[in-house]
């Protein structure tokens, strides 16, 4: 049985992970208007891998009896400096996900829910991968520094990953 604790926080989940898919569209869009359509693939999959997540644990609340209190959304950023910039903030964000899923996997411990932590393992576990595949791409775009040619081979490299894909692209 959840307590109400986990089910809120739960759903506070939902909602970041929703968000973070909202988010990703925002950048996704940036880079499609600056003619990389690679880094906008790139953003364009990462937004449904979070819509997936998000989907996850509802379905979870769901199978677990609870109740499940949609949230509003709020507005992500429409402008950004640079794709490096961009691509800052989105590992930024995937770092702040990283701790709100501890804090969460620390609340199910606390209070002895077993079948959450099995769940919010396979979250931790996936947070270790955006976080690498998002460093990945901040560190080659500052290797690359001002070169248009090595920005636009990224771009090209960014554009061939997979839906399945939870790295750089490789």
């Amino acid at each position: 049985m959840l307590s109400k604790k986990v089910e809120e926080a739960l759903n506070d989940q939902v909602a970041h992970e929703f968000y973070a898919a909202y988010l990703y569209l925002a950048m996704m869009a940036y880079l499609d208007g600056r003619s990389l359509g690679g880094f906008a693939h790139w953003m364009r999959l990462q937004a449904q891998e979070e819509v997936e997540h998000a989907m996850k644990l509802l379905d979870f609340l769901l199978d677990r009896g609870g109740t499940v209190e949609l949230q509003p959304l709020g507005k992500p950023p429409a402008d950004f400096e640079s794709p490096l910039a961009v691509m800052k903030a989105a590992l930024g964000h995937e770092q702040k996900v990283t701790g709100m899923i501890h804090d969460l996997y620390g609340l199910a411990v606390s209070e002895k829910d077993y079948p959450t932590q099995v769940l919010l393992q396979w979250f931790i576990d996936e947070q270790v991968e955006e976080e690498k595949s998002a460093g990945e791409v901040v560190d080659q775009l500052e290797l690359a520094g001002d070169s248009v040619s090595a920005l636009l081979v990224m771009n090209e490299h960014l554009g061939r990953r997979g839906p399945e894909e939870d790295d750089a692209g490789e």
